[in-house]
């Protein structure tokens, strides 16, 4: 057996809790590995924690000011040279576009790198996949995500997302919230069929525990009327009398549904909330307005209409929850509409699933530093349509 199918062979039959320590072990005895770290992204998109393994350090690295993370940044390897000879090369860990973590390998000076390359980016992608896997199993890799303590209201909402990105021929999807280890009401969703990608913001009123347990509701109502065949709004409604069959009008949740046809870019549309969409068309930047709808749960039998609007290849969709465009900065001005639409055009080169933390960036500069009043939100959609697909 060749060392790729010993290493597949040995992921897959591993323990869940042992899958790090097994990977590392493997890369040691089949490549003639020296060194080995398994780092996986913190929930903040700041730092790349270490998987417990066979390591030799064991402190966090930034995301923006290291190898690994410029491994990450990048998506492509990045090699440095080790103090005794030899290098270390820094691969990026993602499964279908959702940037999981680095995996590193310090490999001696008689072992052809680049030659390698290939190879050990197999692995990885393998390796990712597999952590996905274990997941279901154990908290190893949940507990390498924080760099602190979640609350219990962040706690749940993490548990409801579908990642932070997906890749796939006819689009790309990102999305990023923030303070991400004390998020209240603040949530998101995607999911992607052979006809539709459909998309979700949601905004639970109130704060905390109650907060959370309001979207989780709403979420779960959203993804029960989904699987069910409900169109969009069907959806909207199905999750409405779940809320307020609950509340009774007490509270409710502002969502912003999409769903994009994959073959023609038709997009139907139900915005019964807050969140709020810019579009960006080669260099213009607009604002998409919708009738408002009502929240979720406000009254009792609401009814819900669709709009509709069409995405052309290379547009790009920007969506922003209420905690984004209405944060003050340091004069009490808030963040508002024309700074997010000031701030898109300088993003353009930027793949979707980096775009919402590079916002939520500048969003922190602008309130310099300040902590973040309500759930900011961002999510970011580029359309890139099927072959054939008119321009």
């Amino acid at each position: 057996m060749d060392s790729f199918a010993a290493f597949q062979q040995a992921l897959r039959t591993a323990p869940p809790h042992a899958l790090a320590r097994i990977a590392i072990a493997e890369l040691r005895e089949g490549y003639g590995a020296d060194l080995v770290e398994l780092r996986i992204v913190d929930y903040g998109v700041k730092s790349l924690q270490l998987v417990d393994g066979y390591a030799a350090k064991t402190e966090p690295v930034s995301v923006h000011d290291s190898p690994q993370g410029r491994a990450f940044g990048s998506q492509e390897p990045f090699v440095t040279q080790q103090p005794g000879g030899g290098v270390v090369v820094h691969l990026p860990i993602t499964v279908r576009g959702d940037r999981l973590g680095t995996l590193s390998v310090g490999l001696p000076a008689s072992t052809d790198a680049n030659g390698m390359l290939p190879a050990l980016r197999q692995l990885c992608e393998m390796l990712g996949h597999e952590i996905l896997v274990a997941e279901r199993d154990t908290d190893l890799f949940v507990l390498a995500r924080r760099a602190s303590r979640l609350t219990l209201a962040a706690e749940m909402q993490w548990q409801l997302l579908p990642g932070r990105s997906c890749v796939r021929e006819e689009f790309e999807v990102g999305a990023h919230l923030e303070p991400a280890y004390s998020i209240h009401g603040d949530s998101f969703d995607w999911e992607a069929s052979e006809r539709f990608l459909t998309l979700s913001v949601t905004n639970g009123m109130g704060e905390g525990m109650e907060a959370a347990l309001l979207t989780g509701l709403a979420a779960n109502a959203l993804r029960n009327a989904r699987r069910a065949g409900l169109d969009l709004a069907g959806q909207a409604t199905l999750a409405d009398q779940a809320v307020y069959a609950q509340y009774q009008g007490s509270a409710y949740v502002s969502v912003l549904l999409l769903r994009i046809e994959l073959t023609t870019g038709r997009v139907e549309a139900v915005d019964a909330g807050s969140p709020k969409v810019w579009r960006v068309r080669g260099r213009a930047v607009e604002e998409l307005s919708f009738d408002h709808q009502l929240p979720l749960g406000m009254f009792e039998d609401t009814v819900y209409a669709e709009e509709h609007f069409t995405v052309r290849p290379g547009d790009r969709l920007l969506i922003g929850s209420d905690g984004v465009y209405s944060t003050p900065g340091r004069g009490g001005e808030t963040y508002g509409e024309r700074a997010m639409k000031r701030s898109l055009p300088g993003h353009r080169l930027l793949p979707a699933g980096q775009v919402p933390v590079a916002v939520l960036r500048e969003l922190a500069a602008y309130r310099d530093e300040a902590p973040l009043h309500d759930d900011a939100l961002v999510m970011c959609v580029d359309w890139h349509g099927r072959p054939g697909t008119p321009v």
